[in-house]
């Protein structure tokens, strides 16, 4: 399985736990081996204790733990722009899940991973400017779509091991064509302060008409020759 879309994690450090248990150990051997029913007793292993955990604390490296990062989606208020957010990220999760499950093509998922980036980051772009949504439309409402369901195709094509002339075609396609979505979300993450916008549509119109022609997709040939409004 491939793990490149593991949950986002940062690093934590934290002291070890091996002071508590040394601690523990010395109470449980000095109670089976020496007294321990005097005040004096007490003070004297709870002293040593002392110095054992903070020796132990000082000298025994942190621990370094992943835990994962919980990112806290924002929204503008405005119900157009928020439904346009709310798609567009629901499509990023579905192109990172069909991603992880694509085995044999790193260079389609690194791809994924890269497009995915940008239009998370450009989501929360317009999170705070809900002016800038119309700029998003059509990446929402055509091009993330499209991809999301040409990953697909490829994750089926790709489990259900069919080879061939057409077949590897049409892989070789969608990975070319994911590298240049990748890029384009790219672009129009860097323009989007300018008021710019990247069109793709006609890659992805080709590819879509290539794979309903070949069978690929549960879209019908004249159904890919036009664009969305």
């Amino acid at each position: 399985m491939n793990k490149k879309f593991e949950p986002e994690t940062r690093v934590i450090e934290r002291p070890s736990v091996l002071p508590y248990y040394a601690v523990g150990a010395l109470w449980v051997l000095w109670a089976l081996a020496l007294p321990l029913y005097r005040i004096g007793h007490f003070l004297l292993v709870g002293s040593l204790s002392a110095a054992a955990f903070f020796v132990l604390r000082a000298v025994l490296p942190k621990q370094k733990i992943a835990v994962p990062v919980r990112r806290i989606e924002s929204y503008t208020g405005d119900a157009a722009a928020d439904a346009l957010l709310r798609d567009g990220r629901s499509l990023v999760r579905e192109l990172q899940d069909i991603a992880g499950k694509i085995d044999r093509a790193p260079q389609l998922v690194a791809d994924a991973r890269r497009g995915s980036a940008a239009c998370i980051k450009m989501f929360d772009y317009v999170a705070s400017r809900a002016q800038a949504a119309p700029q998003i439309r059509r990446l929402v409402s055509y091009n993330l779509p499209t991809i999301v369901k040409m990953a697909r195709s490829y994750e089926n094509m790709e489990e259900q091991g069919v080879r061939g002339g057409d077949v590897d075609r049409a892989m070789a396609r969608v990975e070319q064509v994911m590298a240049t979505a990748a890029n384009a979300f790219e672009a129009q993450l860097g323009q989007l302060y300018a008021g710019e916008a990247v069109d793709i549509s006609t890659d992805i119109t080709v590819l879509e008409g290539m794979l309903a022609r070949e069978g690929l997709t549960d879209q019908k040939p004249n159904e890919s020759g036009g664009r969305p409004i």
